[in-house]
């Protein structure tokens, strides 16, 4: 909760890279990389919930074991080269409700490419 608002930490990570396979769950300096921004939204106070958004069994297993929530997997159409990052973040925000029952006031976007970003970072853009 951030000024009486609820916030949701989407991840989105899809399971088809062509250009580096698997890079959400390739180890990255001892853990898989989508791990790192787990991580940092887990000691982001203001977040309700940490959500990954993905297509992949293996991916939801690793994220579920590092603390997030992944309440169901990404349709196929959401999963594509073509699929628009608006299109997941939507269909994340609207099966995905905030502990009261209510949908999230806002959605924080975390790429899981992005290993480098700590909580500071976070807490410094919100």
């Amino acid at each position: 909760m951030f000024c009486e608002h609820s916030l949701l930490a989407l991840i989105p990570a899809r399971l088809g890279s062509k250009g580096l396979p698997d890079k959400n769950i390739i180890n990255c300096a001892g853990k898989p990389l989508i791990n790192w921004s787990i991580s940092a939204a887990k000691n982001v106070d203001f977040f309700d919930d940490v959500l990954v958004s993905t297509d992949s069994v293996k991916i939801a297993d690793l994220a579920r074991q590092a603390g997030a929530s992944v309440p169901f997997l990404r349709p196929d159409e959401f999963a594509t080269d073509d699929a628009s990052i608006l299109n997941v973040v939507k269909h994340a925000w609207e099966n995905h409700l905030a502990p009261n029952g209510d949908y999230f006031d806002y959605v924080v976007l975390l790429q899981p490419t992005s290993p480098l970003r700590t909580s500071s970072h976070i807490i410094s853009a919100i």
